[in-house]
């Protein structure tokens, strides 16, 4: 933990992801500037307007708060500046230590394993530390979420659920999942029940915003990100449409283009994944076991970022995290292991920190194709094992019967 800590702090004022970077900051100085009820209100540019969910509003609102300078600055050439800005997630990765070591509470040695992975796995510095990306938040979300419900307290996960999918649109693959377990431990009243309680949430989140037509701004703002700024196959994320761009024309390639009459390669990748989400809840509806909702969240994760368009090199982080809760398991060791050597050289790839590693990964080389195949393979395999009995005890502590009839794993 000392030696994440030490990573850390000297990461943060490193310029890191400088557009991104720059793009937050100038958000985070309209909430300043404006108030935070006004953080969606619509610009002349689409590329100005907040494309985050209301979650992260809040943060950049308090970071408006505690520090003046927001008020007049505008991008991230000042190193404190950047430091803050990147604090958020670097807490965040603090937390997803804390709820692996919950998660393995009865299990010391692997509390302890779990922990210094969190601290220490290099994807997950850059992503945060480095970058100054807010995936950890997100998935910390969703973690106490998988916690609350293998420990039998649906209500309280689909709290952590909602406001999970109110801090990025990355945590839709959650849905289906989770909302399989519900019905499996409950039927129809749990998921009645489970919705509201993800409503309420998600509607407290927002409140702020509505008088100013805060949700409406947001949709509209995220599709514009869609359409207009990020249209492409994938942005350097290994998987099929990775593949599909190099082998074809060698670079970046939009996905509105038309394949047969009106569908294009956006509406192909909407139906693979939607039929293998459906795949994986059937799953977890099946065999309602906390192994089979860990491998299901993952493994939708996974499914989504190789299926779909317009998917970013860092999008695939949730499954980093939902498969480190079952490393006990010799093969998803190996697998993580894997997983995350690719996981790691695909951020690298995306953004060289030297110029040594921008020669030794340059654009599209024949190292990507690998990644993306076993990128491909990852994700498969995840499927498949969701239907298989553990080789032995893997799944993290829980204290009750996942529902009736049914055995813990």
């Amino acid at each position: 933990m000392l030696l994440g800590i030490v990573v850390r702090l000297a990461l943060l004022p490193t310029e890191g992801l400088k557009g991104d970077l720059d793009q937050f900051v100038l958000w985070v100085h309209r909430i300043a500037v404006n108030g935070l009820g006004h953080a969606y209100d619509p610009t002349q540019s689409p590329t100005d307007n907040l494309s985050f969910p209301a979650v992260m509003a809040w943060i950049w609102g308090v970071l408006a708060l505690v520090q003046p300078a927001f008020q007049t600055v505008t991008d991230s050439a000042d190193p404190a500046i950047r430091a803050l800005m990147k604090v958020p997630a670097s807490l965040a990765d603090f937390g997803l230590m804390a709820v692996v070591v919950y998660a393995f509470r009865g299990r010391p040695w692997w509390a302890v394993i779990g922990a210094g992975v969190v601290m220490l796995h290099p994807a997950i510095i850059d992503v945060s530390a480095w970058w100054g990306q807010y995936e950890s938040i997100y998935v910390l979300f969703a973690l106490a979420a998988v916690v609350f419900a293998i420990n039998g307290h649906n209500g309280p996960a689909a709290a952590f659920l909602a406001l999970s999918l109110m801090t990025k649109p990355q945590a839709l693959p959650f849905i289906l999942p989770f909302a399989a377990w519900f019905w499996a431990t409950g039927g129809w009243r749990e998921i009645g029940r489970t919705i509201v309680i993800g409503a309420a949430t998600t509607l407290v989140v927002w409140l702020p915003f509505l008088a100013a037509g805060g949700p409406i701004n947001y949709l509209r703002n995220l599709a514009d990100y869609q359409n207009v700024v990020f249209p492409v196959m994938s942005l350097h994320a290994w998987n099929v449409w990775w593949l599909f761009q190099i082998l074809t024309i060698g670079t970046f390639a939009g996905d509105q283009a038309a394949l047969i009459g009106p569908i294009t390669f956006r509406h192909i990748g909407w139906v693979i994944t939607a039929i293998l989400s459906l795949v994986v809840a059937l799953q977890v509806l099946r065999k309602p076991t906390p192994r089979t909702l860990i491998l299901g969240l993952a493994a939708s994760s996974l499914v989504w970022f190789v299926f779909m368009t317009q998917m970013h090199e860092r999008y695939a982080f949730a499954a980093l995290l939902f498969l480190l809760l079952l490393v006990p398991e010799r093969r998803i060791l190996a697998l993580y292991l894997v997983f995350g050597v690719v996981y790691t050289l695909d951020l690298l790839s995306a953004a060289p920190p030297t110029d040594w590693i921008h020669q030794l990964l340059p654009f599209g080389g024949l190292y990507s194709i690998v990644g993306s195949v076993v990128t491909i393979a990852v994700a498969a395999l995840t499927m498949v094992w969701m239907r298989e009995p553990p080789e032995t005890e893997t799944t993290p502590d829980h204290r009750v019967a996942v529902a009736p009839g049914v055995p813990s794993v």
